[in-house]
């Protein structure tokens, strides 16, 4: 796919309110569609793309109805607000491929580069070898950015690389002079958000670049912060703060504002992105899973990916439950969230002498170790039982609460939020408890007041703990303290999936197992994509319409000898993931087949080590691979057979893992071997 220079900067950053319904009922009788157009198909009357949309505007619709975005370089189409018949006539014009709906995205929310081994400083290490990313250009599409801060200066970086044709647009408190050698570009996209909800608040939000969330900020100093030292988060993990690519360059492009994140602005930062130089994009945002042709982030993702750009995208964070896991398309890096080996413990102290084990950071006035405080259940003490559990603002009684320890169950507002209302009502300490569905894994937060974060089974225990000792012929009061430990590093096992980490399997394709990583990785190819025939045949077993392939891959598709070569799970994927309907059989099995490169040394032989699911049988053929140079591509079949589980319940399945693991004696290749066995209803 070629890739153009040139954006069409009028349609992508003056934020115009285009929707002027005659009535508050139209306005909600409309939302925003994305139209996906055949390019080539323009009649020769329009001088141009925009020209074309608007006349196909005019001709559905009586009302004034503009364009939202146009796009020209990992789609070609545009957005606009319709109504539902509108978009039914638009879609049935000559030239429209499809009309799908938006979808609005939520936000998904330094000691990572020593604990990957990618060292810091002036020693050896993965970023060393590659120059830190002195080359990179890393886009970040989310909140914005905050560019003063220190992990954003631009200090003995050289110019920006030549290959980068982006720009640093200005806007409200971000003049275009705010980017620099490190920021090298910023963009902001709010027609879409604006089409939906009406012109921002400009009091609350900043019509540009900048971040008045924090998310962007925090996600692109991960990704590629410079030194920072000496650093730390109210005097806790004190030492050098630094992101995986310190040198990389950075470009913002906002899409997230106070309503969530819109689909066409979206498409619209994926556009601009590709055609700005960027060599990777990062995203942590999502939302309900749909067929990757209605999925907006799939598909800027798909345009992306054609042009070589490596996409990587947040899981979500609706763990611990199963089935949770968001920007699944195979073409997408799906990352989980993962923990590493640094804690900052905060115990609970009871009356009774037992110690709860929490997590926090806090750094002001201590309570004290040798006193113990009057602890209260908020949901046990409030008026409105429900309310006062989570802590919801102007839910406790301060007369209540006043010198008291308040346990505080999570949801609803914000787990820092709860110790603002506590401390507002006079509280001098908060616990927070997980509920049943956040199950043991714990968050550490900044918070105002003396406060720590427990488990569910914890909670639990310290609720029990308080009826008791409430009861009339308790010998005591309910009472507590909560002693800070500080930070505690070598923490074992690490890493490990964090609780709220969104899991799979696939919601979409279970064949293809997600996430794909619970750790940051880095990898591009420089030029654009040829061969996409390997996507296209697994869009093929889909069973999707010509149609709706078209509206990913802006190719036509002819699915009959991909049907032919293979199954879903035949996708050159890392992992290989088998799902069987048992239907009554006694035996199922299938195969898969993967090709492999060679990208060490030029004389190479890998010999397997099968570690199969319980109760499954796996070969591997062959079962060494000979490499004679590097680049090299070599395959291999895996077989998988296994007996179908007696007894299970019509509806249910069972997941059984494994793996294959491929050794030269140096390096180490592992795939994950799952194996789904489901009784249909």
């Amino acid at each position: 796919m070629a890739i153009s220079p040139i954006t069409t900067i009028s349609t992508i950053f003056f934020c115009t309110l285009f929707l002027t319904p005659s009535s508050i009922e139209a306005a909600e009788q409309r939302k925003t569609f994305i139209v996906r157009v055949k390019h080539e198909a323009k009649p020769s009357v329009f001088p141009n793309h925009s020209n074309w949309y608007e006349s196909s505007l005019r001709s559905i619709s009586a009302a004034s109805v503009g364009v939202i975005h146009s796009y020209d370089t990992v789609f070609h189409g545009f957005s606009a607000s319709l109504s539902a018949s509108e978009a039914v006539k638009l879609e049935s014009l000559p030239g429209i491929i499809a009309v799908i709906p938006e979808q609005v995205r939520q936000l998904h929310t330094t000691r990572s580069p020593e604990f990957l081994g990618l060292k810091t400083g002036d020693s050896a290490g993965l970023l060393k070898e590659s120059d830190f990313g002195s080359d990179l250009v890393i886009g970040v599409i989310d909140t914005g950015i905050w560019p003063e801060s220190e992990s954003f200066n631009d200090r003995d970086l050289g110019p920006a690389p030549a290959k980068w044709k982006g720009e640093c647009v200005a806007g409200a408190n971000f003049p275009a002079s705010t980017c620099n050698l490190k920021l090298i570009g910023a963009r902001y996209f709010c027609n879409g958000y604006e089409a939906t909800n009406g012109k921002m608040n400009e009091t609350t939000e900043f019509r540009s670049p900048r971040d008045s969330d924090g998310h962007g900020t925090h996600t692109a100093s991960i990704a590629a912060g410079r030194y920072v030292f000496p650093a730390s988060t109210l005097g806790y993990a004190r030492g050098m703060a630094a992101g995986m690519a310190p040198k990389a360059r950075l470009a913002a492009y906002k899409v997230c504002w106070n309503a969530g994140c819109y689909d066409s602005d979206i498409l619209a930062a994926f556009d601009a992105a590709v055609a700005d130089g960027v060599d990777v994009i990062s995203l942590s945002v999502g939302g309900v899973v749909v067929p990757y042709y209605l999925d907006a982030i799939a598909i800027g993702a798909f345009g992306a990916f054609a042009a070589g750009i490596f996409v990587s995208a947040s899981a979500g964070n609706g763990g611990p439950g199963g089935l949770t896991v968001t920007n699944v398309a195979p073409w997408v890096t799906t990352v989980g969230a993962g923990t590493m080996d640094r804690d900052f413990p905060a115990e609970v102290k009871l009356g009774n002498g037992r110690i709860i084990p929490g997590v926090s950071v806090y750094g002001g006035p201590a309570l004290a170790h040798d006193k113990l405080y009057p602890l209260i259940y908020a949901g046990s003490e409030g008026s409105d039982g429900y309310s006062s559990s989570l802590c919801l603002d102007g839910s406790l009684d301060p007369n209540v609460v006043k010198g008291k320890i308040v346990l505080c169950d999570r949801g609803i507002n914000s787990r820092a939020a709860k110790g603002e209302v506590v401390k507002k009502a006079g509280g001098v300490g908060m616990i927070l408890a997980n509920g049943v569905f956040d199950g043991e894994g714990l968050v550490a937060d900044c918070h105002v007041l003396p406060a720590t974060a427990v488990g569910a089974s914890a909670g639990d225990e310290i609720r029990k703990y308080i009826q008791l000792s409430q009861k009339s012929n308790s010998k005591s009061p309910p009472l507590a303290t909560i002693i800070f430990r500080g930070t505690r590093l070598n923490v074992a096992p690490a890493p490990v999936v964090a609780s709220f980490s969104a899991r799979g399997p696939n919601p979409e394709t279970p064949e293809i197992l997600k996430p794909d990583l619970i750790a940051p990785g880095l990898n591009t190819k420089g030029i654009p994509v040829v061969d996409l025939y390997d996507y296209i045949d697994f869009l093929c077993n889909l069973n999707y319409t010509p149609k709706n392939i078209e509206m990913i891959t802006r190719k036509g598709a002819d699915c009959i000898g991909a049907k032919r070569a293979g199954h879903i799970g035949n996708l050159n994927y890392p992992s290989m993931t088998a799902v069987f309907q048992q239907y009554g059989k006694s035996k199922l099995s299938t195969h898969f087949i993967r090709s492999v490169t060679n990208v060490g040394d030029s004389n190479s032989i890998y010999t397997v080590r099968i570690r199969p699911p319980h109760g499954v049988a796996v070969v591997v053929e062959p079962e060494r691979l000979v490499f004679r140079r590097v680049g090299q591509r070599l395959n291999f079949l895996v077989r998988v057979q296994v007996e179908a589980v007696k007894g299970l319940s019509q509806g249910s399945s069972v997941v059984k893992s494994g793996s294959i693991v491929w050794s030269d004696g140096k390096h180490i290749v592992n795939s994950p071997v799952v194996v789904t066995l489901q009784q249909p209803l």
